[in-house]
């Protein structure tokens, strides 16, 4: 009886823990995604390599692939232990049912033997006759029956728990195979890991020869990437200005009255926002969907993240990122975060296009666009498409840069996004 309960308690603990695991059709969905992507960065690869143009972008789609090759093991490693975790529970099923069977066994051969002893007809006859009187006689003809029915349900019982014990051992027999099968498929992925590891030395040795040219080239791109910026502070500044001027135009049109050469400097001048009634309860709305901002794009990763950093491959070399880079699909659109209006459409070269949008005293940037879907003072709504992201000839990819300032201080972009 102790052991019963021991193991009932063992299930009861177990049980509840093991529900809360991934099941395995979401882990060979999420295998199947993780494939999936490799299989895009292996013709991303491929595409680079044949333009030939710049190995560090080569660098950059082989450890993403080299990630995605990891992450592939650790959900084939998640599905062994889900399996070893099933395995485990079914085996004690089994060992619960080989002593329950063995102790109806025992049982019901007691039993047997004891029948065989007094199988005689004369001695049951006796045995109701030697009663003292007819309630004694009716009693023990009840326990009779009695007996003979419940030696039935014994051996009813050693049937139904055969069949059980043989289900199980069916059932663990499957999960044996189908553990061992991804046990070889986790010893390929590693050996395919290894694979990806010694292209991603070749690729890196190739950079060392080229580090000069390449330092140059990286310097090059974060001075552009500079001069980008200071066209948006300007931009952000003459949007800020043109919003308090309306604003001011409201209120003198509201209430007439002489405006001094002081009060229009100190418009042209400000670097916030004077919000209106529908600014603030716009500005306060997207705050609080911080955190909960569905992503610019349908799909894609962070590529490369806010603020300063050092580049991946020369540690010396600090990056700067106003915004975040979010790669994605070629051909993919650009949505707007939140509702709000557009303020400007900036031509930031002949094929790089960026949107503004305003949100009360916040501005979301959508940037490196092909093709432009909206234009100046066009209401826009949440998830509304703006804009194609260009796909860039050299490199094959397809990335939009994404900012969000409050008035003119940039925001880390990723800290507002819903979490994927």
């Amino acid at each position: 009886m102790r052991r019963i309960f021991f193991f009932s308690l063992f299930l009861l603990v177990a049980f509840p823990l093991h529900a809360q695991l991934p099941t395995q059709q979401e882990l060979e969905e999420r295998k199947a995604k993780i494939q999936e992507e490799i299989l895009e960065k292996q013709a991303l690869l491929k595409n680079v390599r044949s333009q030939e143009k710049s190995v560090v972008n080569q660098l950059m789609v082989q450890k993403e692939k080299i990630g995605l090759q990891e992450k592939l093991i650790r959900t084939t490693e998640k599905q062994t232990k889900l399996l070893g975790n099933d395995i485990y529970i079914n085996q004690l099923k089994i060992n619960h049912l080989h002593r329950e069977l063995d102790t109806l066994k025992g049982d019901y051969a007691g039993m047997i033997r004891k029948s065989y002893k007094s199988r005689s007809k004369h001695s049951r006859v006796m045995f109701v006759l030697s009663s003292k009187n007819f309630a004694q006689a009716y009693r023990r003809m009840q326990y009779m029956k009695q007996y003979a029915s419940y030696r039935k349900m014994q051996a009813e019982e050693i049937v139904v728990k055969t069949h059980e014990l043989e289900k199980f051992n069916q059932v663990i027999g499957v999960q044996k195979g189908e553990k061992e099968k991804l046990l070889v498929e986790k010893e390929k992925e590693r050996e395919t890991l290894e694979v990806e590891k010694q292209e991603q030395e070749r690729i890196a040795q190739q950079i060392k020869k080229e580090k000069v040219k390449i330092v140059a080239e990286l310097k090059k791109k974060q001075k552009e990437s500079k001069a980008i910026d200071q066209q948006i502070q300007r931009a952000i500044r003459a949007a800020i200005a043109e919003a308090n001027r309306k604003t001011a135009a409201a209120k003198v049109k509201a209430s007439p009255k002489t405006v001094t050469a002081s009060e229009t400097k100190a418009v042209e001048t400000a670097t916030k926002i004077v919000l209106t009634p529908e600014g603030q309860t716009l500005s306060d709305n997207l705050r609080a969907n911080r955190g909960r901002l569905p992503w610019p794009v349908e799909k894609g990763v962070i590529s490369s993240r806010f603020g300063d950093h050092p580049h991946p491959l020369f540690s010396t070399l600090i990056i700067h990122n106003s915004g975040i880079e979010i790669t994605t699909d070629e051909g993919a659109s650009a949505r707007a975060v939140f509702n709000g209006e557009v303020t400007l459409v900036q031509v930031l070269s002949p094929v790089n296009k960026a949107v503004y949008i305003q949100h009360g005293d916040y501005f979301t940037i959508y940037q490196n666009l092909s093709k432009v879907f909206v234009a100046k003072g066009d209401k826009v709504s949440t998830k509304q498409a703006i804009g194609q992201i260009r796909t860039n000839g050299d490199t094959g990819k397809t990335i939009l840069k994404f900012l969000l300032l409050q008035n003119t201080n940039y925001n880390d972009p990723s800290q507002w996004l819903f979490n994927r």
